[in-house]
């Protein structure tokens, strides 16, 4: 079952290299942050895993920390960015 874990993880890094590849290009930034949010999202999913598949408990808070920072993220960039519809 360990394999198991250490597999999907190693799918996941390689989804965040392909979400890496969406930064680079954007082509807007939201774009960019969308990629940005997979990195967050995809960090904690591989955290949890490798903290399942390698029987290590520090990954667990490790990627509590990592999801909260994704959210603010995303909040600043709303906050900073975002400019709603004028309507019509």
């Amino acid at each position: 079952m360990e394999l198991f874990y250490l597999v999907a993880a190693t799918l996941l890094l390689i989804n965040v290299m392909v979400g890496f590849i969406r930064i680079v290009r954007g082509p807007t930034a939201a774009d960019r942050m969308l990629s940005a949010q997979l990195f967050g999202t995809s960090g904690v999913a591989i955290l949890l895993l490798l903290a399942q598949g390698m029987q290590v408990d520090a990954f667990r808070d490790v990627a509590l920390v990592l999801a909260i920072l994704a959210v603010v993220a995303v909040v600043a960039f709303v906050r900073r960015v975002w400019r709603p519809l004028a309507a019509e």
